[in-house]
């Protein structure tokens, strides 16, 4: 069998040309321009927005009838015409989940209405927002009350409908 025919799939990374491999300034600028580039996504370089430390960002996070207020004291969370306070700061873990404990109000608007009950805001932070979800355990009525899952956005307002409070209490 001749050298030709027994060819292997190979065959195409070797040459005949004694500097087929040779480092050109072409190839050295390719080689560096590819190891940056997986230094970078290996380093994780870009961060979550509102993701400061491994916590939330204190500030506004908006989006539709929905809005969270992170400060030092509280987390202050929003679903239309119901409101609750949570625990800060909030650990972000790797994945970008976080779940922290706090009390909600689900009867709030024209007038409050019972006592705050005892909840849970869980969430994850993505490229594209917060998407969060609350779930209070109705001591009143019994039964567990679920609000979201929604997505709101640091940095911008809430956009509230029928229910414009999204402010934290004073």
């Amino acid at each position: 069998m001749s050298r030709s025919a027994a060819r292997t799939r190979y065959d195409w990374y070797v040459s005949s040309s004694p500097n087929a491999h040779a480092m050109t300034p072409t190839r050295i600028f390719g080689l560096l321009l590819l190891s940056s580039a997986l230094a970078l996504g290996a380093c994780g370089t870009s961060p979550l927005a509102g993701v400061e430390s491994g916590q939330l960002a204190e500030g506004t996070w908006g989006g539709d009838d929905a809005g969270l207020i992170v400060d030092g004291a509280r987390a202050h969370v929003h679903f239309g015409c119901t409101s609750g306070d949570f625990s800060a700061p909030v650990a972000v873990d790797a994945t970008g989940s976080f779940r922290v404990s706090g009390e909600y109000t689900p009867r709030l608007h024209p007038i409050a209405v019972g006592p705050a009950m005892p909840a849970e805001l869980t969430g994850v932070v993505r490229p594209q927002g917060l998407t969060m979800t609350v779930t209070v355990n109705d001591t009143i009525e019994g039964g567990t009350l679920v609000f979201g899952p929604t997505t709101v956005r640091f940095g911008e307002q809430p956009r509230m409908q029928n229910c414009p409070i999204c402010a934290p209490p004073r």
